[in-house]
C-alpha cells in the first residue's frame, strides 16, 4: 500500500445527466489496469459499466448510487467516486463530495453548460472544491470546445483556461495538442490504450501559438518565477505546471482538457492532469469541532501517525450487515484498532477494514489519512464523526436539501408488508433525502423523496431486491404554510389539577421571516419569565410549526418574538411553557393570513429546435415562467420555474410534442405562493378528506 500523501489523489467525477460521467470512469479503469476490458455503459453488450452494479442502473443506463474505487496511476494512488447526473439523486453528490480533495467536472461539447452543471458547480464551491474541466464528446456533431470554455466563464463564473486543443472534430476527432509540451497526443489501438506523440499538425501551429500565448498570460498570474521566465524567453514544462497547479489548489483557475471518452481519447492526458494539478490531502485544509472546549475549530493534520479522526459519509446495508463508507482526515485506522462515535458515545472495535471497487470488497489491515475506505459491520449514521478514544471531535456535517414529493404506498399482502418494512428501514437510513412515515390520520404509509424518479427507483428496488408487491397512490406535493402579516399574541396556560398545577403565560408576536425557516428572539426582561423557562417556549414555538391549520403540512418562514410574560413559583413548569407558547402560537397564526406554498422547480427542455414552440406552450399552460431560451440553429434549450405539482407526467408529454427528441431535468428552486383559486381547491380537498377519515 501506497502510504505516501504527497502521491495521493481523492477525486470526484461530477456532472450533468448524461455528459458521459461513467463512460470516462470505465476508461480510467481499464487504463489504469483496474479492469480488463471496457464494457457499454447502457449494458448493450449484457454486463454494463463496472461502477453501475444495480441492476436497475443497468437498465436504465443511469447511475443511482455514488460507487467508489481506487486506482494506481504513474505511482499515485487515485481514490475516485463516480456520483450520479440526475437532481433527484443530489444527496450522492452532495455526501460524496465533502469527502473530496477534488474533482472532475465533465461537459457535453455539444450541450456545453447545463443546468445541473449549473449544480455540481455550486456543490464544488460550497464545499470549497478544486477542479479540471474535461470536455467530453469532441467527436458529436455539432462539438464546440471552444463554445463550452466560454461558458464556463461566462455561466459559472470560472477562470477556464484552455490546456489543449483538440485535433480535429466531430468524425474527424483523433487527439489533441498540449499547449505546455507543443506537442500532439493521438490514442491509437483498438481501446486508444497505445498513447502516440507527434508534431503539431501544421494546420494547427497558428492556432496553437494563439493559445499558448493566451494560456501562458492567464497562468503566469500565479508564479512570478513563470511570469520572470516568460520575459526572458526559458519558460520550462516544470514552471508551467506548479502555476497551473498553484491557481487550481487556490480554486482560481480551471483548467481544460478534452477528448471523447466513448473513442477512447484523451484519458491519459486527464489523469496526467489530475495527478500534476489536483491536491494531495495534506494540501486541503480540514477542520473539527472540539466539542470538549465549546466546539473550539481545530485544524487536522494529514499525518498518518497523529489522533485519528474520520467521517462516515456513506451508508449501505447488504445481506451481512451495514457497510460504512469513511474518509479518514488525520491518523490512521487498523484492523483491531478501537474507535469512538461521537454522536452515539460508543466505543466499537474495527473488525473489517476494505477498500472499495465497486460493489466488490478487499480486506486491508490498515489505512492512513487521507484515504477512502469502508467499515464492516458497525452501527453509526451518516455524517457520524468516528475518533480516537479520548477525543471528542466533530466534523461539519453533510447539506441534506428537504424533500419535495410524497406517495402513499400499501402493500397488496401480509408478506409484502414484512418485505416492505425492511426495505423502508434500509432505504430511508441510507438515504437522508428519501423519508418514510405514517400518517396519523388515514393511516397510510407516505414515502418522500427529491422527484419521481427518485420515488420510482425505490418501489422499483423494492419489488426486485424485497419481493414486495406494493399499490401507490397519486404524487403528492410538499407544501408549506406561511404567515402574511404580524400578529400578536397574550395567552395563558393555567390547568389545576389534584395536585401541583400548570401555569405559564407568553406575550409577544410573530411576524413573516425573510430568509429562512425559523428565527425565535427573546425580550423578556426583569425575569418576567425564568431564563430556565425560555428555551421551553421556543419548543412551543417550533411544535407549533411542525403542522399548518390550511392543509397539515409544516409552517416555514417565521420569527416569533417573546416580550413578556409571567409565571407562577409552584404551578410553572417547562411542559408548562411549552404548552402555553405552542397553544398562543397556534392563535396567532389563524389571525396572521396564513397561505400556502408550493415547491417551484427550475426546468431545463433540450430538444430540437423545431419543437421550441411546443415547449414554450406547454409550459405556459403548467403556470410556468421562462427565464431563458437559446437556439443555435438545431437544439433549442427553454430554461423556466413551473411549480411541481404542474410538472407530473410531463415526461410523457413532451415526448408526445417533440417525437421523443427532448429530454428535460429539474431541481427543487424554491418555494412560493399558490395562486388564491388553487389555494381554495386545496384547502377544499383537504377539508372532505378530513371529514372522510374522521368520519370511518
Amino acid at each position: 500500500m501506497n502510504t505516501d500523501i504527497a502521491k495521493m489523489r481523492n477525486i470526484g467525477i461530477s456532472a450533468h445527466i448524461d455528459s458521459g460521467k461513467t463512460t470516462l470512469t470505465e476508461r480510467i479503469l481499464f487504463y489504469c489496469k483496474k479492469i480488463h476490458k471496457i464494457h457499454e455503459v447502457h449494458g448493450k453488450d449484457g454486463v454494463g459499466a463496472t461502477m453501475d452494479t444495480m441492476e436497475l442502473e443497468k437498465e436504465r443506463g443511469i447511475t443511482i448510487a455514488s460507487a467508489a474505487t481506487n486506482v494506481i496511476w504513474n505511482g499515485h494512488s487515485i481514490n475516485i467516486i463516480d456520483t450520479p447526473g440526475h437532481v433527484d439523486f443530489t444527496i450522492e453528490v452532495e455526501r460524496s463530495l465533502r469527502v473530496l480533495d477534488g474533482a472532475i467536472l465533465v461537459l457535453c461539447s455539444v450541450g456545453g453548460v447545463q443546468s445541473q452543471s449549473l449544480t455540481v458547480d455550486r456543490q464544488l464551491k460550497r464545499y470549497k472544491i478544486p477542479c479540471i474541466a474535461f470536455i467530453n464528446k469532441c467527436d458529436r456533431i455539432g462539438a464546440d470546445p471552444y463554445k463550452v470554455k466560454d461558458q464556463i466563464v461566462e455561466k459559472l463564473g470560472r477562470n477556464a483556461v484552455l490546456m489543449q486543443i483538440p485535433v480535429g472534430l466531430e468524425d474527424k476527432h483523433e487527439g489533441v495538442v498540449d499547449l505546455v509540451s507543443m506537442k500532439a497526443f493521438y490514442f491509437e489501438g483498438p481501446e486508444g490504450q497505445e498513447v502516440r506523440i507527434s508534431d503539431i499538425p501544421e494546420q494547427l501551429k497558428a492556432e496553437t501559438v494563439k493559445k499558448r500565448e493566451e494560456m501562458l498570460d492567464a497562468v503566469s498570474m500565479f508564479s512570478d518565477e513563470l511570469l520572470e521566465a516568460i520575459l526572458e524567453d526559458k519558460v520550462t514544462d516544470e514552471l508551467i505546471y506548479e502555476a497551473v497547479r498553484r491557481g487550481t489548489i487556490s480554486r482560481k483557475l480551471t483548467p481544460v482538457l478534452m477528448g471523447s471518452a466513448y473513442k477512447n481519447k484523451g484519458i491519459q492526458s486527464l489523469l496526467d492532469a489530475i495527478v500534476r494539478y489536483l491536491p494531495n490531502p495534506s494540501e486541503v485544509d480540514n477542520f473539527a469541532l472540539d466539542l470538549d472546549k465549546e466546539a473550539k475549530k481545530i485544524k487536522l493534520v494529514s499525518a498518518p501517525d497523529a489522533d485519528c479522526v474520520a467521517l462516515a459519509f456513506k451508508l449501505e446495508e447488504g445481506q451481512y450487515g451495514q457497510l460504512t463508507y469513511i474518509r479518514i482526515y488525520q491518523g490512521s485506522i487498523k484492523k483491531g484498532d478501537e474507535l469512538y462515535n461521537t454522536r452515539s458515545g460508543k466505543t466499537f472495535k474495527v473488525g473489517r477494514l476494505i477498500r472499495m471497487h465497486a460493489d466488490s470488497m478487499k480486506d486491508i489491515n490498515e489505512a492512513v489519512s487521507g484515504d477512502i475506505v469502508a467499515l464492516f459491520g458497525i452501527n453509526c449514521a451518516s455524517g457520524d464523526t468516528l475518533v480516537k478514544p479520548g477525543l471528542n471531535y466533530s466534523m461539519t456535517s453533510i447539506y441534506v436539501p428537504e424533500p419535495v414529493i410524497s406517495l402513499a404506498i400499501a402493500p397488496v399482502d401480509k408478506k409484502s408488508s414484512d418485505a416492505m418494512v425492511k426495505a423502508l428501514q434500509r432505504f430511508s437510513k441510507e438515504d437522508p433525502t428519501f423519508r418514510t412515515y405514517v400518517d396519523p390520520e388515514s393511516n397510510q404509509t407516505i414515502i418522500q423523496g427529491m422527484g419521481e424518479l427518485h420515488l420510482d427507483v425505490y418501489i422499483e428496488r423494492m419489488k426486485s431486491e424485497y419481493k414486495a408487491e406494493v399499490q401507490t397512490g397519486m404524487p403528492q406535493v410538499a407544501y408549506r404554510e406561511a404567515i402574511s402579516r404580524r400578529t400578536e399574541f397574550d395567552y395563558t396556560h393555567k390547568k389545576q389539577t389534584g395536585g401541583a398545577g400548570q401555569y405559564g403565560r407568553v406575550i409577544g408576536f410573530i411576524e413573516p421571516l425573510a430568509k429562512g425557516n425559523y428565527e425565535f428572539v427573546n425580550e423578556i426582561k426583569g425575569g418576567r419569565i425564568p431564563k430556565e423557562y425560555v428555551p421551553s417556549c421556543n419548543k412551543g414555538f417550533q411544535s407549533a410549526m411542525e403542522k399548518g391549520v390550511l392543509l397539515g403540512f409544516p409552517i416555514t418562514g417565521v420569527k416569533a418574538t417573546l416580550a413578556d410574560g409571567q409565571y407562577h413559583p409552584v404551578d410553572s413548569s417547562d411542559i408548562a411553557f411549552q404548552t402555553a407558547a405552542r397553544e398562543a402560537f397556534k392563535h396567532a397564526y389563524i389571525k396572521a393570513s396564513p397561505q400556502i406554498l408550493e415547491p417551484i422547480m427550475k426546468v431545463s427542455v433540450d430538444s430540437p429546435s423545431e419543437f421550441t414552440g411546443n415547449i414554450f406552450a406547454s409550459i405556459n399552460q403548467r403556470r410556468g415562467i421562462i427565464i431563458s431560451s437559446v437556439e443555435d440553429g438545431i437544439f433549442a434549450r427553454v430554461e423556466a420555474e413551473v411549480p411541481l405539482s404542474e410538472m407530473f407526467g410531463y415526461s410523457t408529454i413532451l415526448r408526445s410534442l417533440t417525437q421523443g427528441k427532448a429530454e428535460f431535468t429539474m431541481e427543487f428552486l424554491k418555494y412560493g405562493k399558490v395562486p388564491a383559486n388553487i389555494s381554495e381547491e386545496l384547502i377544499a380537498k383537504h377539508e372532505e378528506k378530513r371529514k372522510k377519515e374522521s368520519s370511518k
